[in-house]
């Protein structure tokens, strides 16, 4: 079955856009970005921008993040998976990248939440915009400790 993401999060005055690969299985079932609570986006985007956004309700999150000049999107807009780990993707359609110039004008710089999405950091380095692969805020993303994580995510905060 295709399973379809979301919409972008932003406004007029998005200046950097945080991209996602796909909305996982608590994601999808909450239509929320970043709904399970092991994932430590929240926590870490929220500490970047010294905000405490993962105790705040998902409405006010966004609108918190989006105050901040930050949006959100993914890279896929469609695909087929079961589960929620990036490996098990299957037939993925891309979002149309095409249209971040007119939807967000002062857009200049995206992020991408992890490797699965940070693929796609080329082509868009290429169409002019600034670049910064992070480390994924996915709970599967065990490597990395979130205050090591968090020295890297600060940097969305300094590229903009």
């Amino acid at each position: 079955m295709k399973l379809a993401g979301f919409d972008p999060v932003g406004d007029d005055a998005t200046h950097t856009l945080i991209l996602g690969s796909f909305p996982g299985v608590a994601s999808l079932a909450a239509t929320q970005y970043y709904a399970h609570p092991r994932n430590q986006f929240w926590r870490l985007v929220g500490a970047a921008i010294g905000e405490d956004l993962h105790t705040l309700a998902y409405g006010d999150r966004l609108a918190r993040l989006v105050a901040h000049g930050i949006g959100l999107w993914d890279v896929l807009a469609a695909c087929e998976r079961e589960g929620s780990l990036d490996a098990a993707i299957r037939n993925a359609s891309p979002n149309d990248f095409a249209v971040l110039h007119t939807r967000f004008p002062k857009l200049r710089t995206l992020c991408f939440n992890g490797k699965t999405s940070g693929k796609f950091a080329p082509v868009l380095a290429a169409a002019g915009y600034a670049t910064l692969v992070l480390p994924s805020s996915s709970a599967a993303n065990a490597i990395l400790s979130f205050d090591q994580k968090l020295r890297i995510w600060r940097d969305i905060l300094t590229t903009q």
